[in-house]
């Protein structure tokens, strides 16, 4: 398969107006900033609405965001195995930030933590939960070892579970995402 395309957010800035951009991170995430113009499709979401996505990319060309690049290069390759062609946006939501552009940011949204960080918190907390209940009960020890092994196949599938997971918790979603997201397919259909 080949590789996405990529802009820098100073290529994607010089070209906002001429992309559809959409935005796959959890819809808590996306309310705390989102590049501007953006559209919410979780990635869990993204297959329901390869229908839609491909009738927006036949008008016009797809970027695809997400907090540092990971999640928005994923759902390039899944658009791409739709014969869907999108870019990603290199360094995501923190770079584009990171290069002085600003983050539409809806008024009254709460802010919440970006899933990377969330990720290493629900780890490290499981890993050190396992260490110390391991002083008392040895067998405890394979939490972390279950931690450190899911890690690992994190990184060599550059997929996680982890944050699949957490991005179902309540924090992570929208009071009333399911009419979100049908709005959002919505105005995509043109």
């Amino acid at each position: 398969m080949i590789s996405p395309a990529s802009l820098s957010p100073f290529e994607a800035a010089a070209r906002l107006e001429e992309f559809t951009v959409i935005d796959v991170r959890a819809p808590g995430e996306y309310a705390s900033g989102h590049v501007p113009g953006a559209l919410n499709i979780p990635l869990d979401r993204l297959p329901e609405a390869v229908p839609a996505l491909k009738s927006a990319s036949a008008r016009g060309s797809l970027l695809v965001v997400c907090a540092s690049g990971v999640r928005s290069t994923r759902a390039c390759e899944i658009l791409a195995d739709a014969d869907i062609e999108a870019a990603a946006l290199a360094g995501g939501t923190s770079a584009w930030e990171g290069d002085g552009h600003g983050l539409d940011r809806p008024a009254g949204a709460r802010a919440t933590w970006p899933m990377e960080r969330q990720v290493r918190l629900a780890a490290g907390s499981l890993v050190v939960a396992g260490l110390v209940a391991g002083r008392r009960l040895p067998a405890a020890r394979w939490l972390s070892a279950g931690i450190g092994a899911g890690l690992v196949y994190s990184a060599v599938t550059n997929s996680c579970g982890m944050a699949a997971a957490l991005a179902k918790l309540p924090y992570n979603r929208a009071p009333h995402q399911e009419a979100d997201l049908d709005a959002t397919l919505d105005a995509l259909q043109g």
